[in-house]
């Protein structure tokens, strides 16, 4: 079993930086592709960014390309998104994700999500 903690929402004005937060509690986390998606209200969640287990493989979806960048730590059992120049339509619940080997961008592949930080932008 793997449990994911999100950490690093909140608000931010539009043009603003935050950097989310996804540790992992598992001995494993270097054998896990994990992945960040997000909700907002009314909206179906969406794949934002993707990782391979040993960080050489990053997937991005084209709304964040250039602006937000996916790292990972194996020794820390982390994963980070750093979201740039964020934008009114960036705000949203993100999720972390995690799933074994390969690095995918369909949601329904993950096998372990965590609960969720909010990031809200404001004009």
């Amino acid at each position: 079993q793997v449990q994911l903690v999100e950490s690093g929402g909140g608000l931010v004005q539009a043009g603003g930086s935050l950097r989310l937060s996804c540790a992992a509690s598992t001995l494993t986390f270097s054998n896990l592709a994990m992945g960040w998606f997000r909700q907002a209200p009314g909206k179906e969640r969406e794949f934002v960014a993707g990782i391979s287990w040993s960080g050489g493989t990053t997937l991005y979806a084209d709304s964040v390309k250039g602006r937000f960048t996916i790292s990972r730590d194996n020794a820390k059992n982390t994963v980070y998104l750093q979201m740039n120049n964020l934008k009114l339509e960036d705000t949203a619940v993100y999720y972390c994700a995690a799933r074994w080997l390969r690095v995918v961008v369909s949601g329904t592949e993950y096998d372990y999500w965590g609960q969720g930080t909010q990031v809200t932008v404001s004009s």
